[in-house]
């Protein structure tokens, strides 16, 4: 409760003074002037390297959250596409007549329910599925290269997968159905994996940005010792000193985060153009978009952006708080 009062009572229209240059900050009205600290001078405590510091980890911290969150966006899209499809593989080897058959086994998939579309593929698109392992070259022509047929499924009223691929047995020697389930699996691991790695570059950046607000606590307290002996004398308590200390963390951890934020969104803006100017064609955009999607965030990953601006600053303030409570206790 005592935090949400602090949170409630901090003067939230200095903070676009801390984020701007003094010779501007000096210009604005006066009620976005940060007021003067009865207690601790801010450059003691938010000095510019501690501010670049914390924006850097948050940009950091922006950077793999958005990563992640376009990644697991993407695998989702994946998901749903391939598990909205099933794939038939005809032997050509098993049959005399391929063409024949490819088309007795589409009319039959036709009319399963739960069936959408039928679309055979041609030697020729069967072929192409290899040029990207064996290149292209007339030697595919003479290979017994599988035919292949694309069933789209009804989302809304799905197949029994197991009843057809049973039709499919009995009724046809040499036709393999494959629900793609082997790779929903490796989609969906290597999504986990990548958002693994993320939390523990987030947990690394909190820890990094924990230890700087300590370490700038206790030199902030050491440079006002005297201040805070006084002030113990007349008989102010440990929760106002620490009330101005968490205000001065608590706007350093918004201004700095939401440089690092924007810094973030811009990137992030950027990224198809700084694809390009890293000397990627027309594969390498295509592959990256494959995996980030378009490269740039929704609405959610905004949202996501400034949730961790939040989470900076209320790190800072609670950080500091703790800091100075232990502090403090050594001056009894």
């Amino acid at each position: 409760m005592t935090f949400l009062n602090d949170i409630k009572d901090y003067p939230w229209t200095s903070l676009l003074a801390g984020v701007l240059p003094a010779r501007l900050a000096a210009r604005l009205p006066k009620r976005f002037q940060a007021p003067a600290s009865q207690i601790v001078p801010p450059a003691s405590v938010a000095g510019r390297a501690l501010t670049i510091v914390i924006a850097i980890m948050t940009f950091l911290a922006c950077l793999t959250a958005g990563g992640v969150y376009m990644v697991h966006q993407s695998a989702s899209a994946w998901v749903d596409d391939i598990a909205s499809e099933i794939t038939i593989e005809l032997n050509p080897l098993e049959t005399t007549d391929i063409e024949k058959k490819m088309t007795l086994v589409s009319l039959f998939l036709a009319k399963q329910p739960g069936i959408s579309r039928v679309k055979p593929m041609s030697a020729d698109d069967s072929a192409k599925l290899l040029e990207p392992w064996i290149g292209s070259t007339e030697a595919l022509s003479a290979l017994p290269v599988p035919r292949l047929i694309a069933v789209e499924i009804d989302r809304s009223d799905p197949p029994d997968i197991e009843a057809i691929q049973k039709a499919l047995t009995e009724n046809f020697e040499g036709v393999t159905l494959d629900d793609h389930r082997r790779w929903q699996s490796e989609i969906r691991t290597i999504t986990r994996s990548t958002a693994l790695g993320g939390i523990a570059v987030l947990a690394l950046v909190a820890a990094a940005t924990v230890a700087v607000i300590v370490s700038a606590t206790r030199s902030a307290m050491a440079t006002n010792r005297e201040i805070i002996e006084v002030l113990h004398f007349v008989g102010a308590n440990d929760r106002f000193i620490s009330s101005e200390f968490e205000r001065h963390f608590l706007g350093l951890g918004v201004r700095a985060g939401l440089v690092g934020a924007i810094a973030a969104a811009i990137t992030f803006l950027l990224m198809p153009l700084i694809v390009s100017l890293l000397g990627g064609g027309a594969v390498t955009e295509a592959e990256t978009r494959r995996l980030l999607g378009s490269g740039e965030l929704d609405i959610g990953g905004y949202f996501l952006l400034a949730l961790i601006v939040v989470v900076v600053a209320a790190l800072c303030m609670v950080t500091s708080r703790l800091g100075v409570f232990r502090v403090l206790k050594t001056y009894a």
